[in-house]
């Protein structure tokens, strides 16, 4: 077996492939860099699908936290098992959009799934996940709610601030002036999508375009991405996984080499 995990800022995946490269198991934990979340969400990927650690010929680790855990035989970016992990999933894919818990990556890649162009939102909880999280606890709903409240949404409220914390700020005044929660849940995907969307443009945008990361498994979220890129977005099966997976086919490919 080959095995991908992915320590992200927030959560914590691992994939486990066979020789031939189908996925044997998959799993994701909410523990991410400076947990014990790779141990953890490794350890019950190889309870669940039975696999023996002693099974696993080469593992590799991506991710944020990728220089933190020792328990893999090779660290690669997360820009490279991105799109390892997409172009396995969705071949054609040449744009990839992935919104995880405190960052926001735009990856451009070729035909042969070689990364061309990406860039990176990290400093800023703007555009993330993050965003979400606190806009759904202002909302008084859980983040997992934000998809379907949105989605009753008649007329959106714009939210104007680039900071989290502004916004914040922003979103109680506007709902103690009477706006209603999904009309704001609505504001809130809008505005994450238009910053995504203005790293996409610097980027370069080309289809067939992918959505990855948990944020990905919103769907009115997802809309709101395609909206704003004015093209149509896929989402793999499972799209928090998807760095893992291509972590688990670099060492697929690295002990073919060895």
């Amino acid at each position: 077996m080959f095995l991908g995990v992915d320590i992200g800022s927030s959560s914590s995946k691992a994939v486990l492939i066979n020789p031939l490269g189908e996925i044997v198991g998959q799993k994701a934990i909410q523990m991410g860099t400076g947990t014990v979340g790779a141990k953890s969400v490794e350890q019950a990927l190889l309870e669940e699908t039975g696999v023996k650690r002693s099974d696993v010929l080469f593992a590799v680790v991506t991710g944020y936290g990728r220089m933190t855990y020792p328990g893999c035989d090779l660290q690669i970016t997360e820009i490279s098992c991105h799109a390892a992990g997409v172009c396995f999933s969705l071949p054609g894919t040449r744009t990839i959009v992935d919104i995880g818990g405190q960052d926001a990556k735009v990856i451009r890649v070729d035909q042969a799934g070689r990364v061309v162009n990406f860039g990176m939102n990290e400093k800023c909880a703007a555009g993330t996940g993050r965003f979400l999280e606190v806009m759904a606890r202002v909302l008084g709903c859980r983040i997992g709610e934000l998809s379907a409240l949105a989605g009753k949404s008649q007329n959106t409220v714009k939210i104007s601030s680039v900071c989290t914390v502004f916004a914040e700020s922003e979103v109680i005044s506007q709902l103690a002036a009477g706006a209603k929660i999904e009309d704001v849940a609505k504001g809130a995907h809008n505005s994450v999508a238009t910053r995504v969307a203005g790293m996409c443009n610097r980027i370069g945008v080309e289809e067939a375009v992918a959505m990855t990361g948990g944020v990905a498994l919103n769907q009115d979220m997802v809309k709101s991405m395609a909206a704003a890129l004015s093209v149509p977005i896929c989402v793999p099966e499972s799209p928090q996984t998807i760095g893992a997976l291509g972590a688990a086919h670099f060492a697929r490919e690295k002990y073919g080499r060895l």
